[in-house]
């Protein structure tokens, strides 16, 4: 068994497993270690298999944040009211269109219950807020607006409250050691505890099927060696998303081709492709978070404009919604156009990113000036930044809805910085699970012993989103799977889809497989097969 070879084998085929346990979770970040902890809390014995010479995944190298609300403890001890439906509400809007509402609906009833499940674990929030623009705080603080909620679009009809939450540490070291590291280490430590044993350097490469289409374990391979671990229960699929899988991000969400951020070289879709070559239904595959690579306490006081020197979105909402703005509808060209006084004071400011704040490109004495620097169309900056200037003297931007807060006159010697080209991001689609964390089966029908969650799974993220989300959603619905796969009988369960030969497509543009339930070996039919965004 290679890197190269099936999607899936027959377990048939199988004379000897060389590990064996009630639930076996692939992929040891944050998905993984939530499933495992409570696998063994459901008193099954669990076994992590990892890629990597240790734990942590994408997870342990984001800024931390867990995208929780509803009234969490943080929430109220700092101030803060929320409600369940506001939640509801924010994320149906702000991670749309299509949303999974049976997710959100579960997500959100159960984010209060998963704060305290986090800080049980060892998980430590200082109650403080940062209320600055920016990333992620720049020191130890909780609790920050993580997704444009106290901005337009969405402040104006849904009551905004910071739901960003971030675990405490000091010597913060974003992609080194930052708030997910300290997310990390405490539930690992708990996982531990609890029994979970884990293998490092075993790479995922198939998975184990009967002749009833029951998942029974997982093959992988450890320095050349085949390996296959038999799931008595269940087995897990937590393995991160299809980001640096050039192939998979061509064929599906083509537009952050050759750009990825806050994801690892683990993240090349093949817990998507194992589970496609079963017959696994996806979501959402074109779906993606888009970072744009400039600070924000620079973007809130100037005006980001387009190609054709046009403003296109409020400059103070969340940054990963400049970036899709940016890539998905200005054809990746962007200029922030700032004022001296402006440009010192949000230079001078304390941010987490200060290798974001970036020097002008173009420096003029006024706005004809910096409009033929830059290239553009006659009039067009001039325009742009008489229109904005005329009502920002009102301190009002009827335009865009930009806060009043930021919202200032454009005066004296103005430069631009070039900001084209200036986003990456990773993607959000995979497979399509229930609530529960089953994995689905084109006709609907959960595939026996098979679950997942995290990265490889399409979440509550649909088009959109909001930081914290993913490391949210990777624990709330890892801990969902783990139950899920613990209590799954160890009993052969009849699959519900038709017991007839049926040709699965693994992916678009890859590898087709001939099943045959009475002749259940797998026979390839042909082969095909052939990206830093903080605070995730």
């Amino acid at each position: 068994m290679s890197e190269s070879s099936s999607f899936n084998i027959s377990a048939s085929s199988i004379s000897n497993w060389d590990y064996e346990a009630d639930v076996v979770v692939a992929g040891y970040g944050i998905a993984g270690v939530s499933a495992a902890i409570e696998a063994a809390r459901a008193g099954a014995e669990v076994l992590v298999i990892e890629r990597s010479g240790g734990w942590g995944g994408a997870a342990s190298m984001a800024g931390g944040f867990v995208y929780l609300g509803g009234g969490t403890p943080l929430q109220r001890a700092l101030g803060f009211e929320d409600t369940v439906e506001n939640m509801k509400s924010f994320m149906r809007a702000a991670l749309g269109p299509g949303t999974d509402d049976a997710k959100i609906d579960a997500y959100c009833e159960g984010s209060v219950d998963h704060y305290n499940w986090l800080v049980d674990a060892g998980v430590v929030f200082k109650e403080s807020f940062w209320g600055q623009p920016g990333w992620e705080p720049p020191h130890d603080d909780g609790l920050m607006y993580s997704g444009g909620e106290n901005a337009a679009p969405f402040s104006t009809s849904i009551s905004p409250a910071p739901r960003g939450h971030v675990p405490q540490m000091s010597g913060k070291n974003t992609g080194e050691q930052g708030g997910g590291y300290m997310l990390m280490k405490p539930l690992v430590e708990t996982a531990q505890a609890l029994g979970a044993r884990a293998e490092y350097d075993l790479r995922v490469q198939s998975l184990v099927v009967e002749s009833d289409g029951r998942v029974v374990g997982i093959g992988a391979t450890r320095y050349g060696k085949d390996l296959y671990v038999k799931a008595r229960r269940g087995a897990v699929l937590a393995m991160g998303s299809f980001a640096f899988n050039e192939e998979m991000v061509r064929a599906n969400a083509p537009r952050i081709l050759g750009r990825p951020a806050a994801s690892i070289e683990a993240h090349d879709g093949r817990a998507i492709q194992m589970g496609q070559s079963i017959g696994a239904a996806t979501a959402h595959m074109d779906a993606t978070e888009v970072a744009f690579f400039c600070d924000p306490q620079l973007l809130v006081r100037g005006i980001l404009v387009n190609g054709r020197g046009q403003r296109y979105i409020n400059e103070d909402t969340y940054p990963g919604r400049h970036g899709q703005a940016t890539l998905f509808h200005q054809e990746n060209q962007a200029f922030l156009v700032i004022d001296e006084a402006a440009f010192e004071e949000g230079s001078a400011s304390e941010t987490s990113s200060p290798e974001l704040l970036m020097q002008p490109t173009w420096v003029a004495d006024n706005a004809a000036e910096l409009e033929a620097e830059m290239g553009l169309s006659a009039g067009s900056l001039q325009a742009t930044i008489e229109q904005y200037n005329r009502f920002a003297a009102e301190g009002t931007d009827p335009l865009l809805g930009k806060n009043p807060k930021w919202v200032k006159p454009l005066r004296g010697a103005l430069a631009a910085i070039d900001l084209r080209g200036r986003t990456g991001g990773f993607t959000l689609g995979g497979l399509k699970t229930d609530a529960d964390s089953r994995v689905l089966h084109v006709s609907g029908a959960p595939i026996p012993g098979l679950f997942a969650a995290g990265r490889c799974t399409s979440g509550v993220c649909a088009g959109g989103y909001a930081s914290g989300t993913s490391l949210g959603d990777g624990s709330f619905f890892g801990r969902r799977a783990g139950i899920s796969a613990a209590q799954q009988a160890k009993s052969r369960v009849v699959s519900r889809w038709r017991r007839e030969p049926r040709l699965i497509d693994s992916v678009p543009s890859g590898p087709r497989f001939l099943a045959d339930v009475k002749n259940p070996r797998l026979t390839e039919v042909n082969r095909g097969f052939t990206c830093a965004r903080k605070g995730t």
